[in-house]
């Protein structure tokens, strides 16, 4: 893990307009910086990059971040390799800290078995291309499905040898390392935490067996370059009686199939430069389209296609061409997941290869020119695709034109983008011939269903998920969020440029109180006392917390509760700035919440400061300030809990029936209202009595 030391020497180092010119071409504009955004197709400069700020957002896309951020974006790294890179970028030696035991445990499994994996690609490469059974077995039949050996170096291919005297597990211990990272021990409960690369398994007897002996072996590389798992294939004549010709690796804490792309290493920058990714099935479908000059492909790797991958296909780009074998199996198999694309915001095409070709059987009968020229012109939008392929099978019958109908009606329902379901519905109503209207209407029907359908599901989960783990709330914070009242005593509630976002919705009480922490939340406000009664100076972080917890009174906004918490943890540290830290944010979601927190005045020069230079604001108006949205804070809640007693006393059952909760209710409503008085003169509202 990296120190906060060693953190602080980088964020200090990385400069946005530097970092982000690796990728982007910026003209200066004013103060700032502009240029296409890198995250979406952005055809006039949106993307902006403060200097000041040393951050980039796009107003278009609405991504952005620090540089650590830009860097986790745009190269698909996690938060400590974005580090990694921007250190080895500015030539900073990284130190690791001490860890707990269980950090280092955790962290040992992980990158012990990516290590594992790693010496296993060498060992795989090592037997293909320096053994008598990998030059004769291994690459002879690489080579009789046509693969230059370039292809073959490209994907790092190696091959297993079926052997029981010389074995990885044999070398792999020799080699120091451990029997638990070459088994996989199984989580029943949760597989994707089990421990182990399973390139090994135990037989019968209990021995030590290669998982992938007698095959072809495909190392499966995550997005950062590093080595996940291994696909491995039987060879064509050991394959007789083979029930499963492809194997991949067992899911674990570093591998799991549904959440890979087989090809989506080598392929991220191709995508990123062409705007489109061909989606293919198989691992020699995508070395057949690079050897072919098509490089921005992955497969699915023979699984279902899910939500997880598309997802990672959508970070580079909206534009996919699904290409499947011409067979009916094919056809059916790559239908089931184009509405799962849709869903997503995709824009899906089709591509339908000849009769019994699929991907790497076609590219081996025609050269890179023809096979490219096949791919720009047989692409098809998904409408024609479908209405193309089932006109051909309904030939006229009524009952399968319904359904075809009702097929294409289903797919433009999932569409996210009401502009793009109209073009598609106009270009259904055409194809098919059929009044406009009607297929509109077909799809608002199919919109309410699929609505009620989600909001079912939904029911369900929170249902599966009622108790689970959680102890039950108190009455009194279950508080709704900024929802005005019938009640005109309830301080109506404002939008904020942050509570308007479509990705965050936030209590607008909390907004300004926020902004000061993020801005100001490092700066001396107070003494206070410690435990002994020693007086100790408080930054305007402490003081916010400390009478927060004094009044028992919890953030409702769920992001805000992590700022808070993490400035608490960080308030005492040496050189700490609240707004740099939360910037810097490993999570994308806090540092985009910071930025936009930190540039807007507006929230706050409503309330106090007017316009005073930052360095003008004293202590004693950071203090006063804070405790005036402190108060109003506490006012909304005092009078949201007045609506939750009068709703309960006007129900008439209490009234006639049950007196004592009736004069208890009174008396907390008496004393609601008192406190609502003294919040009130404190926040200069006015209190309507009732």
């Amino acid at each position: 893990m990296i120190d906060r030391i060693t953190i602080d020497k980088i964020l200090n180092a990385a400069n946005i307009v530097d970092v982000v010119s690796d990728f982007v071409t910026l003209k200066r504009a004013g103060a700032n910086f502009k240029g296409l955004c890198p995250f979406h197709d952005d055809r006039t400069p949106s993307f902006t990059v403060s200097p000041a700020k040393n951050y980039c957002k796009c107003f278009a896309c609405g991504e952005g971040g620090s540089p650590v951020g830009f860097i986790m974006k745009h190269e698909q790294l996690s938060y400590p390799d974005a580090l990694r890179y921007l250190a080895r970028k500015y030539g900073i030696p990284i130190e690791e800290k001490e860890l707990t035991p269980e950090e280092i445990q955790s962290k040992n499994d992980r990158e012990s078995m990516l290590i594992l994996n790693e010496w296993a690609r060498d060992w795989f490469q090592h037997e293909l291309y320096e053994t008598p059974d990998g030059k004769a077995i291994g690459m002879a039949y690489l080579h009789s499905r046509g693969f230059r050996d370039d292809i073959i170096k490209k994907f790092q291919i190696g091959y297993c040898p079926n052997s029981r005297d010389h074995n990885l597990g044999t070398d792999a211990l020799k080699a120091g390392y451990q029997e638990k990272y070459l088994i996989n021990t199984i989580n029943e409960k949760e597989p994707q935490s089990s421990i182990g690369t399973g390139l090994c398994v135990r037989n019968e007897k209990g021995q030590l067996r290669d998982r992938f002996w007698g095959r072809i072996m495909w190392p499966i590389f995550t997005m950062s370059g590093r080595i996940a798992g291994f696909g491995g294939r039987v060879l064509d004549k050991a394959t007789k009686g083979v029930n499963v010709k492809y194997q991949n690796s067992p899911e674990s804490i570093i591998y799991s199939k549904r959440k890979e792309l087989f090809g989506l290493f080598q392929a991220k920058e191709a995508i990123r430069k062409q705007d489109l990714c061909y989606l293919v099935e198989g691992y020699t479908d995508v070395m057949a389209m690079h050897q072919n000059g098509v490089e921005n492909v992955v497969a699915s790797s023979g699984t279902a296609l899910t939500k997880d991958q598309i997802r990672l296909i959508h970070r580079m780009t909206s534009n996919i061409t699904v290409i499947f074998d011409g067979d009916e199996a094919g056809i059916h198999a790559s239908e089931r997941g184009i509405d799962m694309l849709l869903a997503e915001g995709m824009n899906v095409k089709l591509l339908l290869l000849p009769d019994e070709d699929d991907p790497d059987s076609f590219a081996r009968k025609h050269n890179a020119t023809e096979y490219q020229q096949y791919l720009a012109e047989n692409q098809v939008d998904f409408i024609q695709f479908k209405t193309n392929h089932i006109m051909e099978q309904a030939q006229g019958d009524p009952v399968k034109m319904r359904q075809l109908i009702g097929n294409i009606v289903e797919s433009i329902s999932l569409i996210p983008d009401e502009i793009s379901r109209m073009l598609y519905i106009r270009q259904a109503a055409q194809t098919l011939m059929i009044d406009e209207r009607q297929i509109l209407r077909a799809v608002s029907n199919q919109i309410a269903l699929n609505r009620e359908e989600w909001r079912k599901e939904k029911e369900r989960e929170e249902r599966r998920n009622t108790f689970k783990d959680k102890p039950m709330p108190e009455p009194e914070v279950l508080q709704e969020k900024n929802s005005e009242t019938e009640n005109n005593t309830t301080a109506p509630t404002h939008p904020t440029p942050i509570e308007t976002s479509q990705s965050l919705q936030v209590n607008s009480r909390e907004v300004p109180l926020m902004q000061m922490i993020i801005r100001y939340g490092e700066r001396f406000v107070c003494n206070g006392e410690d435990d002994k009664g020693n007086s100790v100076p408080l930054n305007l972080i402490q003081f916010v917390y400390y009478n927060l917890q004094a009044d028992q009174l919890t953030l409702e906004t769920p992001e805000f509760r992590i700022i808070m918490d993490e400035a608490i943890t960080h308030a005492n540290d040496k050189d700490f700035q609240a707004e740099k830290y939360f910037l810097n944010h490993e999570d994308s979601k806090i540092s985009n919440l910071a930025f936009k927190l930190g540039t807007d005045k507006e929230q706050l020069s409503k309330i106090h400061f007017q316009e005073k230079r930052e360095g003008d604001i004293s202590h004693v108006q950071l203090m006063e300030t804070a405790t005036h949205l402190l108060a109003n804070m506490k006012l909304d809640i005092v009078r949201r809990k007045i609506n939750q007693v009068l709703a309960e006393i006007k129900k008439p059952d209490i009234r006639r029936n049950d007196k004592e909760t009736y004069r208890y209710l009174m008396r907390q409503f008496q004393e609601l209202k008192k406190a609502e008085c003294e919040l009130a003169k404190k926040c200069g509202d006015q209190v309507i009595t009732r």
